[in-house]
């Protein structure tokens, strides 16, 4: 029972930590370390809860995502916006497979990861002060010059910790792009940036993966599901009243303590 529910308490993190700045991935290792999870063998649990993440982001946007896929022939703005989702894409699935071994071993070392939410924290927090001018408002305005600039921006997230969607959103503030377009930005980015580390994390582990732990995995993916659902509904309303502060002081509050923990383990 114990396990049981640790699979639904890492796929509710897993759910309300990837589309925020916050690194969905420093928590699962720092929460899965102190609480000595073990799951299905092979990564397969961790692999599969991204996709229940992926699907709340389909589910809330699939009017724009199949508007976009309808309009590709005849409409300017849907190729525009398929575009730069796939140039921004780009980096990250090159650096991706280049450095997947050393992403691994990074993974397998928690203090990489807390004290990289702390440094990220107070980068927040500068990028918030720095930035003051908007030059675009909508994601199908994106140049092709801009999309793979974020997307370059994105393939630091590879460092456990930094956070993907972090990356994508102040590297997005940072090149002028309004703050509820480069959530959102954040958000479709993440659809073909998870789904193709999750097929190639399921290629590279494929011999050693195991998926006897079925209802664990059932467990962490629906939870992962519907905590995802309630982040992707409110957080661009919640940014536009509060900013990215308040995730930045977590992230700052939150590393501190995985990093007190850890240096009494």
């Amino acid at each position: 029972m114990d396990t049981y529910l640790e699979a639904l308490l890492l796929g509710i993190v897993e759910g309300l930590t990837e589309f925020l700045p916050v690194s969905s991935t420093a928590h699962l290792v720092l929460v899965g370390d102190m609480m000595g999870f073990s799951g299905p063998a092979g990564k397969a649990f961790e692999i599969v809860i991204q996709l229940g993440a992926i699907l709340a982001v389909c589910l809330v946007y699939w009017r724009r995502l199949w508007g976009a896929v309808v309009g590709l022939g005849d409409d300017p703005r849907a190729r525009a916006f398929v575009r730069n989702v796939t140039l921004a894409f780009l980096p990250s699935m090159v650096v991706g497979a280049l450095a997947y071994k050393y992403v691994r071993e990074m993974l397998d070392a928690p203090m990489i990861s807390a004290v990289a939410l702390v440094v990220g924290g107070f980068a927040i927090l500068a990028i918030e002060r720095m930035v003051k001018t908007v030059r675009v408002r909508e994601v199908e305005d994106f140049s092709a010059k801009l999309s793979l600039a974020i997307g370059l921006c994105q393939v630091i997230s590879m460092i456990p910790g930094v956070s993907r969607a972090g990356a994508t959103i102040m590297g997005s503030l940072l090149l002028g792009v309004e703050r509820r377009a480069a959530a959102e930005f954040s958000f479709f980015l993440a659809i073909p940036t998870m789904l193709g580390a999750t097929v190639f994390s399921l290629y590279k582990n494929w011999s050693e993966m195991s998926f006897e732990g079925g209802a664990l995995i059932a467990i962490g993916f629906v939870a992962a599901f519907f905590a995802a659902l309630v982040v992707v509904r409110t957080f661009i309303g919640f940014v536009g009243r509060h900013g990215f502060a308040p995730f930045a002081w977590y992230r700052i509050v939150f590393g501190c303590v995985m990093i007190g923990l850890l240096l009494a383990q």
